[in-house]
């Protein structure tokens, strides 16, 4: 008594379309984090360094997502009956865990720095993170539109904006250094870039890890689904749901939905479905259909035969 429907999601981006753009952003980025890392070496820039530092986790979250799209895409089997999507969901985790660790590492730099400033370039590194902060807009405007709709990318465009404001970071230090002097500006400005870089990090591993463990898409409110079901005419009950992420954008649902013995079964089926798919998106349902006990049944078959030899119920 199971319905599945496996039809594709259609998304904006293709999987094709997503790894050209990743692979060009990663070709940007490596080229830029190598110019970074030199600059901020030659100019004793913690806020440069930190950027380049970044740029690096960037390099390995784009490698790591291009691996995971790659894999993604792989034919389903019968070891694996979900394919391989999760593999992006464990990409983006990683990201995410990448980027709280180097933040933490950069943080735990810069207080040292604030104890004892040191002397900084500060020309040399704003013209660095001004190129630097190029990059990134290029890099954000490629995976903006992608990451709405896919964790993955999602992660990736993080670790760019991470860059862009560690960019928008060694700017300003370096402006601050170069005008007055203000040796202790590059620590402070690296630290309140991890800060903000941390606060983005910790909500991409919270969804990561809610998708993991099976929990409820955050935009789909269990009460509201179980009304809407109960809209559907014949419906009795809605009980045993449950609602899950198989991977990003790919949300699906199991119930079991008991109807009264009037309603027609497949009618029945195809506006649940249509109601989940049209209010909700969920397009990946198992519905079990429970029928009124045998009692009932009996009974109305009983009726309807009395009606049908012209007797009265």
């Amino acid at each position: 008594m199971h319905q599945h429907d496996h039809d594709e999601h259609h998304h904006a981006h293709t999987p094709g379309s997503n790894r050209r753009r990743l692979s060009f952003v990663l070709a940007l980025t490596l080229v830029y984090m190598l110019a970074e890392a030199i600059g901020g070496w030659l100019s004793n820039s913690l806020a440069l360094l930190s950027d380049a530092g970044h740029m690096f986790t960037d390099v390995a979250a784009l490698m790591l997502a291009l691996f995971a799209m790659w894999f993604a895409s792989r034919p389903v089997n019968v070891r694996k009956t979900y394919g391989y999507y999760r593999l992006e969901i464990l990409a983006a985790l990683a990201n995410g865990v990448a980027l709280v660790v180097i933040s933490l590492l950069i943080f735990y730099e810069a207080l040292q720095r604030i104890k004892h400033p040191e002397s900084v370039a500060g020309f040399q590194a704003m013209l660095i993170a001004i190129g630097g902060l190029g990059v990134n807009a290029v890099s954000a405007w490629l995976l903006h539109s992608a990451s709405s709709t896919n964790l993955n990318m999602h992660g990736a465009f993080l670790h760019v904006i991470g860059d862009a404001l560690g960019s928008i970071g060694a700017i300003v230090a370096g402006v601050l250094i170069w005008l007055l002097d203000w040796k202790i500006a590059d620590p402070i400005i690296s630290v309140l870039m991890c800060l903000l870089i941390i606060f983005s990090a910790w909500q991409l591993i919270k969804e990561s890890v809610n998708i993991l463990l099976e929990g409820t898409p955050p935009h789909i409110d269990v009460r509201s689904v179980i009304d809407t079901l109960h809209e559907v005419q014949g419906v009795t009950d809605v009980h045993d749901l449950h609602i899950w992420t198989i991977s990003s954008g790919k949300d699906a649902l199991s119930a079991h939905v008991c109807i009264d013995a009037s309603a027609q079964y497949k009618a029945t089926l195809e506006a649940l479905q249509n109601k989940l798919h049209s209010e909700f998106g969920i397009t990946h349902a198992t519905l079990q259909i429970e029928l009124p006990d045998e009692e009932a049944v009996l009974k109305l078959y009983q009726i309807a035969s009395r009606r049908t030899q012209g007797l009265q119920p």
